[in-house]
C-alpha cells in the first residue's frame, strides 16, 4: 500500500492507533511521516510505544546513522496512559520543536472506520 503524497512541511503528527498493523506497515508509514516533514510525533492507542520507536528509527535511518541536524530531529512521545483529549491538548499547547516552529498538525487515524469529523471536532474543542 502506498502512502499519500503531501508537501514536506515541518509538522506535528498525532497518530491515533485503533487498528492492528504489521511491523512492516508501521515502518513504511513511519518513514513516510519523516519524509513528509514530521518533526514531532505523538502516538496514542494500540501499541503506541512501537510507533514511537518506529518513527525514531525512521529518523535515524534517514541520516544513515550520522548525526541528525537539530532542525531535522523528530521528537517522539507515546501516550498510553492519557486520554485522547489529553493528547490533543498536549499537541496544541506543549508539543513544540526546539529548533523549528510547527504551524501544521496532522491527525493520522489508523482505524477500520472513518472518523475525520469526530477527531477534528475533538481536536478543535480542546
Amino acid at each position: 500500500m502506498a502512502c499519500p503524497e503531501i508537501v514536506a512541511t515541518p509538522s506535528r503528527f498525532v497518530v491515533v492507533i485503533e487498528a492492528d498493523v504489521s511491523s512492516a506497515w508501521r515502518k513504511l508509514v513511519s518513514e513516510w511521516m519523516v519524509a513528509s516533514g514530521c518533526l514531532y510525533m505523538m502516538a496514542w492507542g494500540r501499541e503506541c510505544c512501537s510507533w514511537d520507536d518506529s518513527v525514531d528509527w525512521a529518523n535515524i535511518d534517514r541520516f544513515d546513522d550520522k548525526p541528525i541536524p537539530n532542525d531535522e530531529l523528530v521528537i517522539t512521545t507515546w501516550h498510553e496512559r492519557e486520554s485522547l483529549v489529553e493528547v490533543f491538548c498536549f499537541a496544541r499547547t506543549i508539543a513544540k520543536h526546539r529548533s523549528v516552529e510547527l504551524h501544521r498538525t496532522i491527525i493520522l487515524d489508523i482505524s477500520a472506520v472513518t472518523r475525520m469529523d469526530e477527531l477534528l471536532g475533538l481536536y478543535n474543542a480542546v
